[in-house]
Formats: C-alpha cells, structure tokens, sequence
C-alpha cells in the first residue's frame, strides 16, 4: 500500500510557499496632494508636511499640520512654495527646546536651484525664519543637486562644483561643504570644504610616461677613441726622447 508523501513523518521535501512582501509600502498621495512627510519631534508630537495644489507643478502650497496629542492641540501653517518639495527635516539648531522645520524644494529648470524654507515652531505660535542664499564665491560652480542632511544638530549642504557655464557645464569630481547653524533667530553659514572651483580637468587623470634610459655606447665610443689617441701620444713622446 503506497502511503502519501504529506502522511510520512520522515519525508524531506516540502512544499515550496510563495514569498510574501511583508515591507510596508509608502502611502500613495492623492490628488490634490503631491507631498506627504510625517516628522515626529517627540512622542505625541506630530509635524505633518504636505503640498497640494491643481494644475501647475512649478508652483504649490504648502500645508504643516502640527499634532498635539498629549494637550490635544491642533494648529495649520500653510504657504506658497516655488517647485517641488522633495524632502523635510527636523532640528534644534539653536538648542532652545523649539523644534525647526527645513523643507527643501526644488525647480524644473536647466539648474536645478534648490530653495529652503524654514519655520520655528513655539507653543501657541510659529515664526517663518530666512534663509539664507549662496553668496557669489559659494555660488561659483554652482549647478544645483544639493544633498541636505542633518549632523550633530546642524544643517549639511554639500553639492558638486561645475566648470562652464550651461549645457555644457561639466562636473569638476569636487564637492563644496557648507554647515547652517541658528542663532537668534538668525542663520549662520560656514564653509567646511577647501574651494576647490578651478579644477583642471587635465590635472585629475595623468598619464605616467615610461622613463626612457639615455644610451650610453656613444660615451664609450668616445672614452675608448680618446684613450687610443693618448697612447699614441704618449708612444710619440717616448719615441722622440729615445732619439736624443
């Protein structure tokens, strides 16, 4: 009698189960939202970023809907925003206890320039803090793809330097620093990278030449002509003294 292999305690092959995704997906936003980022600042404190907006997609509004749930209180900060919003962070530069809200958007264009927008948020009231745009030396070779993080508290910018000026810019392989702190109210902006803007492209890859060895036969030759003609004279001298 032939016994099935799922009724046999002793049989090694089983069945294959089909793999289940169990990573949570990201939410879909939906019309008229185009941007959606949870910030919590700390239990039961809630930043909600978002912009929304028909139509255009250069130009948006901006939505921060901020969540108390321990003193159930609920405020709404909105705004204009030029382009895109890619991305929000959270920080306490200035180690005040109020926390700051950084939203980076940028522009459809042929440099893609990135613009800040910044809010200090208090207990029953927010304020829009300024910030700062790149001065002319900082701007040099500027061509847009910034990369913002937050260290030890303070704002990271770093972007690649560029030679040229537009399509056919190209990149220099050098990065330029900057590090944003806040004080006052006030943002403070400090280079962290060497500048390195006049990068020769003709310095970053050499070619090493072998070194060629000088021949040394035409010194020989020359060595063993001069001393035959030597003992020659020498020979002639003695010759001439043997005479007298």
């Amino acid at each position: 009698m032939l016994i099935g292999c799922a009724a046999m305690t002793g049989c090694s092959h089983k069945e294959k189960k089909p793999l289940v995704d169990n990573m949570p997906k990201a939410p879909v936003v939906m019309d008229p939202f185009r941007f959606h980022k949870l910030i919590e600042v700390s239990p039961g404190n809630y930043y909600d970023v978002l912009s929304w907006g028909r139509g255009g997609v250069d130009t948006s509004s901006l939505l921060i809907l901020h969540s108390d749930s321990i003193t159930r209180k609920y405020t709404t900060t909105t705004g204009d925003i030029n382009g895109q919003i890619v991305d929000a962070y959270n920080s306490d530069m200035d180690i005040d206890g109020h926390p700051e809200i950084l939203i980076q958007a940028k522009r459809k264009d042929t440099i893609n320039y990135t613009t800040m927008y910044a809010y200090e948020f208090y207990e029953s009231k927010v304020q829009k803090l300024d910030f700062p745009k790149l001065s002319s030396s900082q701007r040099k070779g500027y061509r847009g793809n910034d990369n913002f993080y937050i260290s030890e508290g303070k704002l990271i910018r770093e972007f690649p330097i560029y030679k040229g000026s537009g399509p056919s810019a190209k990149p220099t392989g050098a990065q330029r620093k900057l590090e944003y702190s806040l004080s006052s109210n006030s943002f403070n902006v400090k280079q962290l990278s060497k500048d390195s803007t006049s990068v020769n492209d003709k310095a970053v890859v050499q070619e090493t030449k072998p070194v060629e060895k000088k021949s040394t036969k035409a010194k020989k030759t020359v060595a063993k002509k001069t001393t035959k003609k030597h003992h020659k004279e020498v020979s002639h001298k003695k010759k001439k003294h043997h005479h007298r």
